[in-house]
């Protein structure tokens, strides 16, 4: 396994819409296992693969306190239970050391395909329907940030580009 880098806001890789998954080959297997290897180095809860330059429907998830139970969710789908808005604090990998309140659906029904090609659905609430809204926004090209006012998202950009500025 590798850990891959995760690409950064404002970043133009990151508005790639990511292309569906029709083939299960032992690449696709290497991909989600790199993946969950970045998002457990990087201390994540979840990664869409558009993070990781991989422009394909894939997200990893593992809300287990001991980084074991790891969810694929491959070209997943979610569909609105309860829309009352859910305000949780985000953080993103893409947007390195800046959490905002974003408001997203209460709950949500996620309907995809495990890394062996077999469908499932899932209800969701709370934190897990926030992160499975957000990583598949990701794989619409779609940010945290693009919820921020444009005075707010503009800061954060500044801010990022002149952090990546001194790291070079």
């Amino acid at each position: 396994m590798a850990v891959l880098p995760v690409l950064e806001f404002p970043d133009p890789r990151l508005r790639t819409v990511a292309k569906t998954i029709t083939e299960f080959t032992p690449e696709l297997q290497q991909t989600i296992d790199d993946m969950l290897e970045t998002m457990y180095e990087e201390n994540g809860l979840g990664l869409a693969a558009t993070q990781v330059n991989y422009h394909h429907r894939l997200v990893v998830m593992d809300f287990s306190d001991e980084k074991n139970d790891p969810i694929i969710f491959i070209n997943p789908e979610f569909e609105v239970l309860d829309d009352a808005p859910n305000e949780q604090q985000e953080g993103c990998l893409s947007v390195p050391g800046f959490y905002e309140h974003i408001y997203r659906a209460a709950k949500v029904r996620v309907k995809a395909l495990d890394r062996h090609g077999k469908t499932f659905e899932m209800e969701v609430d709370d934190l897990l329907a926030v992160c499975v809204q957000h990583e598949i926004d990701h794989l619409d090209g779609k940010l945290m940030v693009d919820y921020l006012s444009p005075l707010k998202r503009n800061r954060i950009k500044t801010k990022l580009l002149k952090q990546k500025k001194m790291k070079d």
